[in-house]
C-alpha cells in the first residue's frame, strides 16, 4: 500500500530503539525522510546505520538529545527543519518511567516523569507547530500506552501521568484543525528493552521464575496469545500520519491485540 510519504519529513523523539525506531523504519520504509533522538551516543549511531540501510536514498538525520532539556529539544527540530526545509510529522515518544506503586514514589519521581513524559511531547508540538501548519500534511502522533485506559499495578506513574498527553492530543486535534491531525497510540506489550526491564525487576522481585515465566504471564490476558513485535507499531503509525488515514483525528488507537477490554 503506497502511504502517500514519499518526500515527507518526519521527526520522531526517544526514537534511537523500541517502539520509536520501529516507527521511523516505517517512515523510512515508505519513502519518508526521518529525524531521530536519543539520549545515548551509541543507541544513536546503531539508529543511523538500521534507517540508512533501509531508507532506500531518503535522508537520515539522528542525533543524540536529552528531551527534558528544552533547548536541546528546540535544537533539535530547529536542525531537522534546516536540513529537509520544514517538518510535515511529528511523533512523540519518551520510553518508560520507573516502576513501583503509589507509596513507593515521591515527588521527585512525579516531577521526573511529568517532564520526560508530558513536557518533551509538549515542548516537541509547541515548537514544531508552526512548520506543521505550513505542510499541506501536517500531522502528530504521540505514542503512549493502554495505561491511559486501564491501569497496570505497579504502573503508578504511567497509569496517571500518560492521560495528560492524551488531553493535549484530543485539545489540540480540535485547535489545529483542519490544517493538522493529532492521533495517539496506545501500546500494549511489545518485545521491547521496555518490557525486558519490567520482567527484570519483577524477578528481582521474587514474582518471576525466570524471564520466559515473565514473557508468559504478559501476554497471558492478550487474545492474541502473544506480545507484540515493535514493527506491528510502527506500521500503525505511519499510517495514521497518511493520506489514507485522511479523516482520522483526535482518537487514541489501541494497538494492543485485543488486551483492552474498554
Amino acid at each position: 500500500m503506497d502511504l502517500g510519504l514519499t518526500g515527507d519529513t518526519v521527526l520522531l523523539t526517544a526514537s534511537t530503539r523500541g517502539l520509536g525506531l520501529a516507527s521511523a523504519r516505517a517512515f523510512a520504509r515508505a519513502g519518508a525522510n526521518v529525524a531521530v533522538c536519543g539520549s545515548t551516543a551509541d543507541s544513536v549511531d546503531a539508529a543511523r546505520d538500521t534507517l540508512e540501510a533501509e531508507a532506500a536514498g531518503n535522508s537520515v538525520l539522528a542525533t543524540q538529545t536529552d528531551i527534558t532539556d528544552p533547548e536541546a529539544l528546540d535544537a533539535f527540530i530547529a536542525a531537522t527543519a534546516e536540513r529537509f526545509d520544514g517538518i510535515d510529522h511529528v511523533v512523540t515518544s519518551a520510553g518508560g518511567v520507573p516502576s513501583g506503586a503509589f507509596l513507593a514514589m515521591d515527588r521527585t519521581d512525579w516531577q521526573a516523569a511529568y517532564e520526560l513524559l508530558v513536557l518533551s511531547h509538549v515542548q516537541t508540538v509547541t515548537t514544531a507547530a508552526p512548520h506543521l501548519e505550513a505542510s499541506d500534511a501536517g500531522t502528530i502522533t504521540a505514542i503512549t500506552s493502554t495505561t491511559v485506559r486501564e491501569p497496570i499495578d505497579g504502573l503508578v506513574l504511567s497509569n496517571a501521568v500518560r492521560r495528560a498527553v492524551i488531553g493535549s492530543i484530543k485539545t489540540v486535534a480540535r485547535e489545529f484543525a483542519p490544517d493538522v491531525r493529532a492521533n495517539a497510540v496506545l501500546p500494549g506489550p511489545f518485545e521491547t528493552g521496555r518490557i525486558e526491564s519490567l520482567i527484570e525487576q519483577a524477578i528481582e522481585r521474587g514474582e518471576y521464575e525466570s524471564y520466559d515465566a515473565g514473557r508468559t504471564d504478559w501476554a497471558e490476558d492478550v487474545p492474541l496469545d502473544r506480545i507484540g513485535d515493535p514493527q506491528e507499531l510502527g506500521d500503525v503509525v505511519a499510517f495514521l500520519a497518511s493520506d489514507r488515514a485522511g479523516f482520522v483525528t483526535g482518537t487514541a488507537v489501541p494497538v494492543d491485540g485485543g488486551r483492552l477490554r474498554s
